[in-house]
């Protein structure tokens, strides 16, 4: 579509002025080898219908392009739903659904309920991860101190750094791919089913000294460093990992203020998913393309959001 490496908010318009040049996009993306029953996963005995609507003769289904996607049963159309696309892989520190409701002429609701879908896709890459690893977790929450009297009493006995915090684990490839998520804890059983789960076996990991990465040199090539004496050494050092937390925080205090921990791993996700597919790096259409393919098979509804 173009050949350079960002596309300006106008040029956008201009590839997808309206909800039928988005559905063409969309479907030329979601369906490169032509149309797909999302049912019976039939190609073969498809018929066109008015208004982007198909009808597959093999099982009777009639479908649109949304089905069984992060659109599906939404009606905002698609053309802002591209629009919101291009912001979320764009801007560095994401975009709030106030923002965004202004933004696409939707309420608030309806922008907050569009991005939590979008970040349901986000986190859909389960490639595990090579090379040189760095791994570390951070803490996201309000600090004890400032929480009420009742709530600091449901948390005596936490601890003191991470007390009433959630804990968040990244392992980022040197210069290369990001995977984070929530973990329960800290323990040794917790770090080490992670780093199995996403880092190929002999990969050579490097992590700060606590003390639950210990043991992980029977599987990986493991080296820590200790904080309390020095940040790195030569090569060994986790700076890449800890630039994602400081990209992530800024995000999550400077748009979006909070977020509750039952989505915070959607946060997560969406973050991870920017410096990823996102990465400023590519073309801007072939980012916008990465998040729409993402998109397959992903679904959420209001009422598991809010549940």
């Amino acid at each position: 579509m173009n050949d350079k490496i960002t596309i300006s908010l106008l040029e956008l318009f201009e590839l997808f002025p309206d909800q039928e040049s988005a559905r063409v996009y969309l479907e030329s993306r979601l369906w490169p080898h032509g149309v797909k029953c999302p049912t019976c996963k039939s190609g073969d005995r498809i018929t066109t219908r008015k208004g982007g609507y198909y009808r597959c003769n093999a099982c009777q289904f009639d479908f649109t392009v949304r089905t069984g996607t992060i659109f599906g049963r939404s009606h905002v159309p698609l053309h802002k739903w591209l629009y919101a696309m291009y912001l979320l892989v764009t801007a560095r520190k994401g975009i709030s659904s106030l923002q965004l409701s202004k933004e696409i002429s939707i309420t608030q609701k309806s922008a907050w309920f569009l991005l939590h879908r979008l970040r349901e896709a986000c986190g859909n890459d389960l490639t595990k991860l090579q090379g040189i690893v760095e791994i570390d977790e951070t803490y996201v929450g309000g600090l004890a101190k400032n929480m009420h009297k009742d709530k600091r009493k449901q948390l005596d006995g936490l601890g003191t750094g991470g007390k009433g915090k959630a804990i968040v684990m990244g392992l980022r490839e040197r210069n290369g791919r990001v995977v984070a998520g929530l973990i329960p804890d800290t323990s040794s059983q917790t770090l080490h089913a992670q780093v199995h789960k996403h880092v190929e076996p002999g990969t050579a990991v490097f992590t700060d000294a606590h003390r639950g990465y210990c043991g992980l040199n029977s599987h990986f090539a493991h080296e820590a460093v200790d904080h309390a004496k020095c940040y790195g050494k030569g090569g060994l050092h986790t700076n890449g990992i800890e630039s994602v937390w400081a990209v992530f925080k800024r995000g999550l205090l400077g748009v979006y203020h909070h977020a509750s921990k039952p989505h915070l791993n959607r946060y997560v996700n969406e973050f991870a998913f920017r410096l990823n597919d996102g990465n400023v790096k590519r073309q801007t259409i072939d980012r916008l393309d990465s998040l729409t393919v993402a998109t397959a098979g992903r679904r959420i509804t209001y009422r598991e959001l809010t549940a």
